[in-house]
């Protein structure tokens, strides 16, 4: 088992590798060579405003992918969001509380999500921010309507998510489009288990293709934090999509707990 932990801060190696995760450190911080960066080899670093985590996948998918063994669990969490090491864990009290293991449970998967995330925002917070979806589409006034597509175009632009859509393949198009208009809520974070070489490629190789098409509608003149990280934050509702479509995925809890500031490790 490998876990990647991302981080931004380099007071933070010493407690990753205590939990013997492996420091991953991305934005502009001044990391030694004990950890891992995105910014070497085949990569998209200089994107990492824009995509996020997403650069780190990027560069695991081009330089680290291949030497992976076939049947080894890798595994991704970020300084401040980690997996539980128990199912029925929503807190983190103490170091035995980071996972830490493979537990039996995972004998019958090959993929692991985070749990459901809602998007049960107030009615006038979607008022303010996506006025033009309810006059549209006055349907949006019952809370058993909204779905993905108006949060979306609520706070990450109306109709970009349309746009992107348009650019997925055949094979993904109309299913996540579907997924996008039928649910109020998809599996937490940019994060993720596999056990899969193959399933890991077929997903990385689906996502750079299709943000690369992206990239040609909504570029990187963007300041503000919604549009600016449009890329992550389509990845980040594709991400729960598409393993739900190829893969029998069991969710598992990611709880936030920010380890710059705890005294735990």
């Amino acid at each position: 088992m490998k876990i990647f932990c991302i981080d931004i801060h380099k007071e933070n190696y010493k407690k990753i590798k205590k939990l013997n995760y492996i420091p991953v450190g991305l934005g502009n911080e001044k990391f030694d060579e004990n950890w891992v960066r995105d910014n070497t080899g085949d990569n998209i670093s200089y994107k990492n405003p824009y995509y996020g985590e997403y650069t780190f996948h990027y560069w695991f998918w081009k330089n680290e992918l291949k030497d992976i063994k076939e049947n080894e669990w890798i595994g991704f969490c970020a300084y401040r969001r980690f997996w539980a090491n128990r199912k029925d864990c929503n807190e983190i009290k103490s170091q035995n509380d980071f996972f830490s293991k493979i537990p039996l449970e995972w004998k019958n998967y090959n993929v692991i999500i985070g749990q459901n995330i809602y998007l049960d925002w107030k009615f006038s917070k979607f008022i303010k921010h996506g006025l033009k979806s309810f006059i549209i589409n006055p349907k949006y006034i019952f809370k058993k309507n909204r779905n993905i597509k108006l949060h979306f175009d609520s706070f990450h632009g109306y109709g970009n998510l349309d746009k992107a859509i348009e650019l997925l393949n055949k094979e993904d198009k109309e299913d996540f489009r579907n997924f996008t208009t039928t649910r109020n809520f998809y599996n937490r974070s940019s994060m993720f288990f596999c056990s899969s070489k193959e399933i890991m490629d077929r997903y990385y190789k689906t996502v750079f293709t299709w943000m690369s098409k992206c990239e040609e509608v909504f570029g990187f003149e963007n300041e503000s934090y919604g549009l600016k990280r449009i890329y992550g934050f389509l990845i980040e509702r594709f991400q729960s999509y598409w393993f739900q479509k190829y893969t029998k995925p069991l969710v598992w809890p990611i709880i936030f707990h920010d380890i710059t500031s705890n005294k735990l490790l």
